[in-house]
């Protein structure tokens, strides 16, 4: 029986080989893009510093001024003296809504994303990733708009509903009628803002599956769920907990949108969700900061961004150890 073998070209003793990594240029090339590179970062990381330097020693004089009770108490009294200054509801508005749009924007986006990488045709995929990178693109002063004078008007009969036929439920309790300006609005307005970036992460995260682990499991006869549950979801874990957090990180920042359908409220609404009035750091500085009436003002509003600033570096510092320690179980 005849073999195959592979067919090796003799190479004359005196033809040059080319080493690229020796070649001046290409050296010149890589010392350029890796200066530029490494001034990039280092420029971001002096940007996150000076950023936070300059709201902390705004939030000094604050802090010394009103003690621990600018983080624990709900007073907001501009006209006593002294003023009292307090966001425990603003912080816990912030964590509140964004919780609620992470409820409802996690699970949207995990079947968007699902069927866009492995249900759908390729053009019906091509479309939907089209629509959801233009989706994230839309500016947030017209989502707030848009959810102004369509979304808000329906949302009070959904949670007239919810009142209706959970109010037996402390978290869908409402005894005033009024179902204006609450944080459910408000969460359903940031999961609309949050969907597309999730949506985006999850589905390329999703692609990047190797094929023959797909394939290994439609052999085995496994239907699409168990592929999910044991092929894709686990190897994309990390990158899609990271989306989730990215998405979780605009939720806690987001300002204009919020501010068109929350009623500002500084008591802590801890369980009430479709009750009227809430609050959030950001919707709070947007309101207020038109109405100083003088510098210790101005320093009370950046003391709350910084805390602000403070709680979202701990969100994505959360979400690091997160994906890192996920990826370590994978491997």
């Amino acid at each position: 029986m005849a073999t195959l073998t592979w067919k090796v070209l003799p190479v004359a003793p005196d033809t040059p080989i080319r080493d690229l990594s020796k070649s001046k240029k290409a050296n010149r090339g890589d010392r350029v893009f890796n200066t530029t590179i490494t001034g990039a970062a280092f420029t971001s990381l002096a940007v996150l510093a000076g950023i936070t330097l300059f709201l902390g020693a705004k939030a000094v004089p604050v802090v010394q001024d009103q003690g621990i009770g600018f983080l624990t108490t709900t007073i907001w009294d501009t006209t006593g003296v002294p003023p009292e200054y307090g966001i425990a509801g603003m912080l816990y508005g912030s964590v509140l809504i964004a919780f609620i749009a992470l409820f409802i924007a996690v699970p949207v986006s995990m079947f968007l994303a699902v069927f866009m990488v492995f249900m759908a045709p390729v053009r019906v995929s091509k479309l939907l990733t089209n629509l959801v990178d233009l989706m994230a693109a839309i500016p947030s002063v017209i989502i707030g708009l848009w959810a102004f004078y369509i979304l808000v008007p329906p949302a009070e009969g959904w949670q007239d509903l919810l009142n209706q036929y959970l109010g037996w439920l402390p978290l869908f309790q409402n005894d005033s009628g009024n179902f204006t300006g609450t944080p459910f609005v408000a969460g359903v307005v940031l999961a609309i803002m949050m969907i597309p970036i999730v949506t985006s992460v999850t589905a390329e995260v999703l692609k990047r599956t190797p094929p023959e682990l797909i394939n290994a499991a439609e052999s085995l006869g496994c239907s699409m769920w168990t592929m999910l549950r044991y092929v894709a979801l686990p190897f994309g874990r990390g990158g899609i907990i990271g989306g989730i957090m990215l998405g979780l990180g605009r939720a806690l920042g987001e300002t204009i949108a919020v501010f068109f359908v929350l009623k500002i409220v500084y008591d802590i609404n801890f369980f009430n969700i479709i009750e009227s009035g809430g609050g959030s750091v950001a919707t709070l500085i947007v309101a207020k900061f038109g109405e100083t009436s003088g510098d210790f003002e101005v320093d009370v509003l950046l003391a709350a961004g910084f805390f602000l600033f403070l709680m979202t570096l701990v969100v994505n510092a959360i979400a690091n150890l997160i994906v890192r320690r996920t990826e370590r179980l994978k491997g």
